[in-house]
C-alpha cells in the first residue's frame, strides 16, 4: 500500500499563508484565506480562529526566536520567516 499523504495542520497552512502574504494578519482572516486556497479544512470545529490563534501563541512562546510567526501588534501575526536575498 502507499501510504497516504500527510495532511496539513491549520498551524503549517497559517505559515504557508503569512510567508506568501507578507502582512500581518487576524487569525479569523487567516482561517477564511487558508479555506479559500483549499490548504486546510477545519474538522468540524466551531472556533477554528480561536484554536489556531491559541496554536501560534503557543509556538511563539515555545520556540522563540525559532517559531514561524511573529505577533506584530494585539490581534495580528506576521511570519518570522527569513528573508530571502
Amino acid at each position: 500500500k502507499a501510504p497516504k499523504p500527510k495532511r496539513v495542520s491549520a498551524l503549517d497552512a497559517a505559515a504557508t499563508v503569512l510567508a506568501d502574504t507578507k502582512k500581518p494578519m487576524r487569525a479569523i482572516d487567516l482561517i477564511a484565506e487558508i479555506q479559500q486556497r483549499g490548504l486546510w479544512q477545519s474538522p468540524k470545529g466551531k472556533t477554528p480562529e480561536a484554536s489556531l490563534y491559541a496554536a501560534m501563541i503557543r509556538e511563539i512562546s515555545a520556540k522563540g526566536r525559532d517559531a514561524r510567526f511573529a505577533k506584530h501588534d494585539k490581534g495580528l501575526f506576521v511570519s518570522n520567516a527569513p528573508a530571502s536575498a
